[in-house]
């Protein structure tokens, strides 16, 4: 149920588009069941979702397993004063901005974005989280792409999961 858009968005990046999962209703379900299951009972009191795609699943999670939901966005998106982290991707630079009182010392987070690829925007918002001094910090993406060697950019005593690979 995921498509293939080639040369999105510069040439030679062959982008996976998860809206077309997202989109039916069964696809949906199955996908908000299985990060439950994940992550059920384990203490877990925020999950922060990644502009934009990882706001779907993160908030579906978060009201799941009753816990809060903290948005990770583009610069001058949220409201109140913001603490940021700019990163390389694969094609090109980007800055991300978290509210600075949005985690607090003894939170549990799962950081959740749609797609692992070379990881650089989730190593950008694990070192902003950790900056908050959370108790633990977990990494979750409905799917992966291996081959893009993504997961190597994060610690390795990082527990990373993903619900299926490309």
């Amino acid at each position: 149920m995921v498509r293939n858009i080639p040369d999105f968005p510069v040439k030679g990046i062959q982008f996976k588009d998860l809206t077309t999962a997202l989109k039916d209703p069964e696809a949906l379900a199955i996908i908000g069941d299985a990060l439950a299951e994940l992550y059920a009972g384990r203490g877990i009191t925020k999950v922060v979702g990644i502009e934009s795609r990882g706001f779907i699943g993160g908030a579906m999670l978060a009201a799941r397993i009753g816990a809060g939901f903290v948005p990770i966005r583009k610069p001058g998106k949220l409201p109140a004063d913001t603490i940021k982290k700019s990163y390389s991707k694969e094609y090109g630079v980007d800055t991300i901005e978290i509210h600075a009182d949005a985690i607090s010392e003894g939170d549990v987070v799962l950081l959740h974005d749609d797609l692992l690829a070379t990881g650089g925007t989730m190593l950008a918002a694990y070192d902003l989280v950790k900056t908050m001094n959370p108790d633990k910090v977990m990494v979750n993406f409905i799917c992966s792409l291996p081959a893009l060697k993504g997961r190597d950019l994060l610690p390795a005593d990082v527990e990373v999961t993903t619900l299926f690979e490309f």
